[in-house]
């Protein structure tokens, strides 16, 4: 057997000419996109690729080259079609996305619609955004705030999308989806629960605690120490503390914030009863046109992908190769489509720059019905 260092000079050596042959392919991959511009081809030719893959597999022998040069060979056919996207970008291929560019938003005239009632975070989030004097009103669900927005009703809509304990709001993405409704801001706002009850309540009178679901999960270790509290979930925490001062049960108590507490006449029992200390929960604001400010640095797509090995690798090679950073990805399940799944995909950028929109190129052309949620 020969030895380690003369294996690996044989190695170098075929890679030197692997090295070469690849610069070959690619000045022969950038005519074949120059064509491409001038003739309006699209890039992705999904069955030129497969037929392809299939004769590289038969000129190898064996199960395990045979995967392996279809793998490389992926990979290569990827690496051109990226270089053509490029091109297509550069000759002005793309076109305008269909987002307007604005300077602001009118954050003093507008009509604003939250989810819950008086006191709830949602209303809490649209004060911090939109200010003390803003002209809003509330609805039930979070999908009859989407309709308000559709229907004009409103201009603005903010809604709560994720928590940095209880994860995403899942509802939300399902509504993003269904909706011609676009996100332009985001705030964050700090979620720090109380437990409150009647004036002059004491702690020893609690039996029965309410609360939205996942106030209840964040809140877990607190109440934990109470085995003997019964816990009843409602809407929201807003609804929770209104229940409470309805019904005027010195035994009941609410999971909700010291906003909340206020806007319904309740005390304080207990406050910063949180799992943890950071939980707060990011809210979208969200309206009913295709627009992004100037200073927009973070972009939410929504797309679908074949039902086969490789392409979500495939999709997010984009994102790599452009130098985007992607902050998070969600699927959820396509309606009417047994386990096929589509994909909300949160990534830094601007519709502006070229990077975003040579990757908006490639992920349009390689995947299905892609849908951009909003810059902002």
């Amino acid at each position: 057997m020969e030895s380690l260092e003369v294996l690996r000079d044989k190695l170098d050596k075929i890679d030197d000419q692997i090295a070469a042959l690849y610069e070959q392919r690619m000045e022969i991959c950038g005519e074949v996109g120059e064509y491409k511009v001038k003739a309006g081809r699209k890039v992705f030719d999904r069955q030129r690729e497969k037929e392809k893959l299939s004769d590289v597999a038969s000129k190898v022998s064996g199960d395990f080259n045979k995967k392996g040069i279809q793998e490389l060979y992926q990979q290569l056919m990827s690496m051109s079609r990226k270089l053509q996207y490029r091109q297509l970008v550069e000759a002005g291929a793309l076109g305008r996305l269909p987002f307007i560019r604005i300077d602001g938003l009118d954050r003093k005239s507008a009509r604003v619609v939250f989810q819950g009632t008086e006191g709830a975070y949602g209303q809490a989030a649209m004060m911090q955004f939109f200010g003390d004097g803003v002209n809003s009103f509330h609805v039930r669900t979070f999908r009859e705030a989407m309709e308000a927005i559709e229907e004009g009703a409103a201009d603005y809509a903010v809604l709560p999308i994720e928590n940095s304990t209880a994860g995403p709001v899942i509802e939300m993405y399902d509504l993003l989806d269904e909706f011609e409704n676009y996100i332009v801001a985001e705030t964050i706002l700090p979620v720090v629960h109380t437990l409150s009850g009647l004036p002059g309540a004491k702690l020893s009178d609690i039996k029965t605690v309410y609360s939205k679901t996942e106030a209840l999960m964040q809140t877990s270790s607190f109440l934990d120490e109470h085995p003997d509290w019964q816990r009843i979930s409602v809407v929201n925490t807003a609804i929770a503390a209104k229940k409470v001062l309805e019904e005027k049960e010195i035994s009941q108590a609410a999971v909700c914030s010291s906003y909340a507490a206020e806007a319904h006449g309740l005390s304080v029992l207990v406050d910063g009863i949180n799992d943890d200390a950071d939980n707060s929960t990011r809210f979208i604001v969200v309206t009913n046109q295709k627009v992004f400010l100037k200073d927009a640095s973070k972009i939410s797509i929504r797309f679908e992908l074949p039902h086969q090995s490789g392409s979500l690798y495939g999709i997010l090679s984009h994102f790599i190769y452009n130098d985007l950073n992607m902050t998070k990805i969600e699927s959820r399940p396509v309606k009417g489509r047994p386990w096929e799944y589509c994909f909300f995909v949160d990534f830094e950028g601007n519709l502006e720059e070229p990077a975003v929109k040579n990757a908006i190129r490639g992920l349009r052309e390689e995947s299905q019905n892609l849908k951009i949620l909003g810059n902002y």
